[in-house]
């Protein structure tokens, strides 16, 4: 049987170092990239994954997304890592090269896998949770500050007609981290989304490192109300909360305790003195972040189910006033998040 044909779909920070894990591996792997100059670079220099005990420099083959319809042969398996806004797009440019029993996966933030499912079907769907910490500044540059060793990913087929088919995308992504296979992926990818509520917009928020944003004065607190909300609302849903990360001993039938337990795990694992969220990243490159894909989704479904999203709404007015330029993205914004909690004790 030949080797199987993998794409990645935005080879950003994530994308490209994980694919050039897949790629060390020996196998057969596509970096497909927006990035003009990223493309360019990949292909003269490879791609440098700079670590925090070493870096290592990865040769690779790398195309542009006009080059995609110069492609003949199928993939067998497609990594998606575009921001989850543009996923709908993504796997319409993908998918008449997805092989016929092809399977497309969805390796990012928030609820993506309806809107590939809708596209490439649902048999061809898996969806999956990624917690990874890293940078990408510079073409055919990554600053990843979680090697292998400490990423984690979990992987569920979309529905019945994928089912049994996980351990074909866990054999090759388990080059770049512990895999995680899940018969309720969707509640996996909650448990993320409402981490992702309480940590990514919020700090980018106030512009800092989010080791910092946790030493402002009631941010911490601000940030577990956010995860508390959005907790309460993948109850509301129907969502059965579940563990993630590998962690043990999450109070499952408490939704606040379990939003506050996976924040402050993913503060002692991942943060560390200069890690920036991706939002922030993106707000730094000029780009919109996802934080309607986010805290967007948790108010909206928040005001359908009745629940109170008061924080998630403030972190989305706040985000959007800085993405139409209104505001800056500054330490002095802890107050307009933090104004929405009840009065301190102290």
């Amino acid at each position: 049987m030949p080797p199987k044909r993998i794409a990645f779909v935005g080879t950003g920070a994530n994308g490209a170092a994980i694919a050039a894990d897949l790629t060390r591996a020996g196998l057969d792997v596509t970096f497909i990239e927006q990035w003009p100059a990223h493309v360019e670079a990949m292909r003269t220099k490879g791609i440098r994954v700079q670590m925090p005990a070493e870096t290592v420099v990865t040769p690779v083959t790398a195309i542009h997304l006009y080059e995609v319809a110069q492609q003949r042969r199928h993939f067998d398996i497609v990594f998606v890592l575009v921001k989850a806004y543009d996923t709908r797009w993504a796997c319409e440019l993908i998918k008449p090269l997805v092989a016929p029993d092809g399977l497309v996966v969805g390796l990012q933030n928030g609820m993506s896998l309806d809107d590939i499912a809708d596209i490439v079907g649902p048999e061809r769907t898996i969806g999956a949770v990624i917690e990874v910490a890293g940078n990408m500044y510079e073409p055919g540059v990554v600053n990843r500050q979680t090697p292998p060793s400490g990423s984690w990913f979990a992987l569920g087929a979309y529905d019945e007609s994928a089912r049994g088919r996980e351990h074909e995308i866990a054999d090759v992504l388990g080059h770049a981290g512990t895999v995680q296979v899940y018969e309720k992926v969707r509640a996996a990818k909650w448990g993320k989304l409402i981490v992702n509520a309480g940590e990514l917009v919020p700090s980018a928020i106030l512009g800092m490192p989010l080791a910092d944003v946790v030493e402002v004065p009631r941010m911490h607190e601000f940030m577990l109300q956010v995860c508390r909300e959005a907790a309460d609302v993948a109850v509301a849903s129907g969502i059965e909360l579940v563990p993630i990360f590998g962690l043990q001993n999450l109070d499952l039938n408490d939704s606040h305790s379990y939003g506050n337990s996976l924040l402050n795990a993913v503060l002692e694992r991942y943060s560390l003195p200069d890690t920036k969220t991706t939002v922030l990243q993106d707000w730094i490159k000029g780009r919109r972040s996802e934080v309607h894909e986010i805290n967007g989704l948790v108010v909206e479904l928040g005001r359908r189910f009745g629940v109170d999203t008061t924080a998630n709404t403030v972190t989305v007015e706040v985000a959007r006033r800085i993405e139409a330029g209104e505001l800056k993205e500054q330490p002095a914004n802890a107050a307009l998040l933090t104004a929405v909690l009840a009065p301190s004790a102290a």
